[in-house]
């Protein structure tokens, strides 16, 4: 069952390869994510015991990761039936491709227990997703490709080299040299403490620079602003969540060898310097799709203040994982209709489009709602339950300065939301042969529905997950 999970979507990658039509690789492609998700529910449902050596086994901490991965992967395969119908200038075969090749690695980052295969892992989906930011082929396209290959491909080797410690510091303590989650926190209380804080530091170092906290984010703002839309939804709520899940995995060795204060105070800093920073460069954001990449730098960072903050937060940051990523999907795909209909990122261009799209411009407007944490959505419940951890806990600045930046964030936000949906057209505005149809607003409807429900009512087996998840991270004497 494991081998299925990495294997069907390289299968899919291989097919979409062989045919010669443009018009039928979508297809394709929804099809063989419409069997990953299958294959996902079936894992949740009758999960496997671990494979021999321990290298591969789905715990809870997984199971939230690739469910939301999942999920997020077939929306925006569906949506890739209707863009590309409107993008026949440009081959598709490279994105199906580099799409079905990115499912695979990211179902083995949240199967496998060692952290090297998951390393290989994790940089498999930075190269894949590289050349789906270079889609529309021009010079702010290439730009941003190099920016994400460089600074990525950075921060991924400087948590390679926190492995490399980790691994030394099993040898310094004269125990089997392993990078099994296992093996290292059973030895965790014999490691060299040197050794390990070292590796600490370098892991959070690399897998925050994946995750795009700041100052390490700086690759954002390009690679979100001009990839297609169903990338960044890819980019913002999936490779982010498989980035913290290694993260996680890092909390867990730590919990292990005792040493979690420093990494929690650690995770704290980073979180609220990258919710402060959004906060910042969120106002009048003239460019809709670079707002979005600031607020995928703001919600990073709210992970990260949860995994800090310990306790009840644990439960927010497990669920604001799962909300987070699909209403991350809600914004890209709608924004991306928008973007194809006024053939404008600008807000100086962009105004009226509830008018224009009242499909896709209600979408994105209830997206603009869930993302900000307001209530009945699923966001508003993970933010309450971080927030009102932070104040029981006694962490008065922590609570304050996070309950600001999220204040600031809203104002900003909506200055640029309200005007792009609200009013009248420009009437220079140019005119496209875009229109709103169900494969195109039908996905990211789903999703918002989704994060509704979620809101209101959590089904008892996510319930499960979410609560055995947060006990893997609970701190023990």
């Amino acid at each position: 069952m494991f081998a299925a999970l990495i294997i069907l979507p390289l299968i899919g990658a291989a097919v979409t390869w062989l045919i010669p039509y443009d018009r039928l690789r979508p297809k394709v492609l929804a099809l063989f994510a419409f069997a990953h998700l299958g294959l996902t529910i079936q894992l949740l449902t009758v999960t496997p015991p671990e494979s021999a050596g321990g290298w591969f086994h789905l715990d809870a901490l997984g199971k939230i990761v690739l469910l939301s991965t999942s999920i997020l992967f077939f929306t925006c395969a569906l949506y890739s039936v209707g863009y590309l119908f409107y993008r026949r200038e440009r081959s598709n075969r490279v994105l199906c491709i580099g799409l079905l090749v990115c499912l695979s690695a990211a179902s083995l980052v949240t199967i496998t227990h060692h952290l090297g295969l998951m390393w290989v892992a994790l940089e498999t989906t930075t190269i894949s997703m590289a050349p789906l930011i270079y889609f529309n082929r021009n010079a702010r396209s290439i730009e941003a490709t190099w920016k994400y290959l460089l600074i990525c491909s950075v921060g991924v080797a400087l948590a390679l080299i926190g492995l490399y410690f980790l691994a030394y510091a099993t040898i310094v303590a004269q125990v089997e040299p392993s990078l099994l989650l296992d093996d290292l926190m059973r030895d965790a209380g014999k490691l060299s403490s040197g050794w390990v804080h070292a590796a600490f530091v370098f892991l959070l170092v690399g897998f925050g620079t994946k995750m795009g906290l700041a100052p390490l984010h700086t690759w954002k703002p390009d690679a979100y602003g001009e990839a297609p839309g169903l990338v960044g939804a890819l980019l913002s709520g999936g490779l982010v969540n498989l980035a913290f899940l290694a993260l996680v995995r890092v909390y867990q060795i730590c919990l292990a060898t005792k040493e979690i204060a420093f990494f929690q105070n650690a995770l704290i800093v980073m979180g609220l310097f990258s919710m402060i920073i959004a906060a910042i460069f969120m106002a009048r954001q003239a460019d809709f799709k670079r707002m979005l990449a600031y607020s995928s730098v703001e919600h990073v960072g709210i992970m990260a203040v949860a995994l800090g903050l310990g306790g009840t937060a644990i439960f927010g940051a497990l669920f604001h994982v799962l909300a987070n990523g699909l209403t991350k999907g809600i914004l890209f795909l709608s924004s991306g209709n928008i973007h194809r209909s006024y053939n404008s990122k600008s807000t100086d261009h962009v105004r009226g489009a509830l008018r224009r799209l009242p499909w896709s411009g209600g979408i994105f407007l209830a997206g603009f709602i869930a993302i900000t944490g307001s209530p009945p959505f699923a966001p508003f419940i993970s933010e309450f339950t971080i927030i009102s951890s932070a104040f029981i806990q006694g962490q008065m600045l922590v609570g304050t300065v996070f309950l600001i930046s999220l204040t600031v964030i809203f104002i900003g936000m909506a200055l640029t939301v309200l005007p792009m949906v609200m009013g009248e057209a420009p009437a220079d505005s140019e005119t496209t042969s875009y229109r709103d149809s169900i494969w195109t607003v039908g996905p990211p409807l789903f999703l918002l529905l989704l994060i509704f429900l979620l809101g209101v009512w959590i089904p008892e087996p996510l319930m499960a997950i979410l609560r055995d998840a947060s006990a893997l991270l609970e701190v023990r004497s």
